[in-house]
């Protein structure tokens, strides 16, 4: 039984079957495990430190939850030694069903898919809401669009995004020479973050770094339209965060350290990739590894806010809908 809300905030429940399952499907360069609706990992945080609280808050209203597994890199994944990390992962999925998390957007949909459709062989889920922070919304959108040219038989009843890459990260735009270091007007964490993200890039072969930019995701002929209607039909919310504010310069202003809110809120993104979309917007930054670095409390990390956290349960009981 799933708590659900109708139109005056006044608790309902529903009654999902075992066939439905939330999917959490982390973002780029992320370290998550792979984690059922019984079994987490016995050291650090449960589910790692994008998908341990979205985990917590749906299992806790009764929903099916899976956190889809990422690496660095190739490769499975059984721990993450960095900050936030996590050991003894209850179970260790192949590479193949394992997101390349700084690699090409559209490799990581076709593994993600791959995930998707073991947890249908194994555990009998066929119709799944989808829950995308950062990167990890591309992904998803990368695998919806490979299930229905596959026609696989998947139901895809939300997707929420939180702090999604729609149109590209500001940061990746200033690696790739698009956008200015003058454009963060002497900010040093924009400053840091655009310089960082450029170091990574450099040092980096994989597509992820290249990929996540205005350039390659925006445009007639950029990724976004080449996902052509894939969402048809499947109610969007999308979640931002804008912690960080300055005047002007809507390319870096507002953002949550890494993305735009206007990216985030898919601004320049199309109707035919998206008929619909509902929006909200949390004075946030992009993740923990933010608040870890700036000396905030962690609630004010994306997908750690209670509100946000509030906010995903919601949209997943009421799909197309936010509080």
């Amino acid at each position: 039984r799933v708590k659900a809300y109708d139109e005056h905030s006044h608790p309902l429940e529903v009654v999902m079957s075992e066939s439905h399952a939330v999917v959490i499907v982390s973002g780029g360069a992320a370290v998550s495990p792979f984690t059922t609706p019984t079994q987490a990992c016995g050291s650090g945080l449960a589910a790692g430190n994008t998908d341990t609280a979205l985990r917590e808050v749906l299992l806790n209203v009764g929903h099916q939850v899976f956190t889809s597994p990422a690496a660095a890199g190739e490769g499975e994944v059984a721990e993450d030694t960095g900050w936030g990390g996590f050991a003894e992962a209850p179970l260790v999925l192949p590479a193949s069903m394992t997101v390349n998390a700084v690699g090409d957007i559209d490799a990581a949909g076709a593994s993600l898919l791959r995930f998707w459709l073991h947890l249908q062989e194994v555990y009998g889920v066929t119709t799944l809401d989808l829950v995308g922070h950062s990167m990890g919304g591309l992904f998803s959108r990368a695998a919806i669009r490979l299930a229905k040219e596959q026609g696989a038989a998947l139901t895809f009843r939300s997707l929420t995004t939180i702090g999604t890459p729609w149109t590209g990260a500001f940061s990746a735009d200033y690696a790739a020479g698009d956008v200015p270091l003058a454009d963060c007007q002497g900010d040093p964490v924009c400053e840091a973050s655009m310089t960082k993200f450029a170091q990574v890039v450099s040092e980096s072969s994989q597509g992820a770094g290249q990929e996540v930019t205005a350039g390659y995701l925006g445009g007639p002929d950029g990724w976004n339209e080449r996902q052509g209607d894939a969402l048809n039909g499947i109610p969007v919310v999308l979640l931002g965060g804008d912690y960080f504010s300055q005047a002007g310069v809507p390319e870096v202003w507002p953002n949550d350290g890494l993305v735009t809110i206007g990216s985030a809120l898919a601004a320049n993104v199309s109707s035919t990739v998206l008929s619909s979309r509902v929006t909200r917007t949390f004075p946030d930054v992009h993740s923990i590894y933010f608040t870890h670095l700036l000396d905030l409390p962690m609630e004010r990390g994306l997908t750690w806010d209670p509100d946000v956290l509030d906010a995903v349960v919601y949209s997943v009981a009421n799909p197309g809908q936010v509080a």
